[in-house]
């Protein structure tokens, strides 16, 4: 009888143990990747892609441009950092600036759902150099994604995840292309 009741308690506590209801809100979407890129890290807000050696920076700037125009989004401004930290008389060693773009269509809905995600626009790419694994000062761009940028915003609705994916993902694209040099 002992033994019945001992089996009735675990398999009480066990029935109990397995009803467990998640509180958590579902984790927003992330940008979809094109073939041959790197994987994106969803515990970062930055994706990095080095640009292929025969692109030169300014390959880059008019890849950047054709293809995001291409895409409709426009390049309302540009933080020439690098410059700036010459002028102060430091060594910006190698490029240093972000560029960034805005796809109204698309980041609206972010917008009117969420105007306190205004912080995070426009979209950013950063341009810049740094030493790679050989040591060699090679071309780099990331972005700030906004899929990563959208956890920031408490109960984000369903709209804004799936526009905050949708640009996510043409702005990984446009990224691509220009590190490829592709018009």
């Amino acid at each position: 009888m002992r033994l019945l009741v001992i089996i009735g308690a675990l398999l009480g506590l066990a029935a109990c143990s397995t009803v467990q209801t998640d509180l958590r809100l579902p984790e927003v979407p992330v940008g979809e990747i094109r073939p041959g890129m790197p994987a994106i890290d969803p515990s970062t807000a930055i994706y990095e892609l080095p640009v292929n050696d025969t692109v030169s920076y300014q390959d880059l700037i008019e890849s950047l441009k054709s293809v995001s125009e291409g895409l409709n989004f426009v390049n309302p401004a540009n933080f020439p950092i690098g410059e700036h930290m010459k002028l102060r008389g430091e060594d910006a060693q190698g490029v240093k600036e972000v560029r960034s773009f805005c796809n109204l269509s698309m980041g609206t809905e972010i917008i009117l759902d969420h105007p306190e995600f205004l912080v995070f626009a426009p979209c950013r790419i950063a341009i810049y150099e740094k030493p790679d694994s050989a040591g060699k000062l090679r071309l780099y761009l990331a972005l700030d994604r906004p899929t990563f940028d959208l956890k920031s915003i408490k109960n984000p609705t369903e709209r804004a995840r799936k526009s905050a994916q949708q640009l996510e993902t043409q702005l990984l694209e446009i990224m691509d292309r220009a590190r490829k040099g592709d018009f």
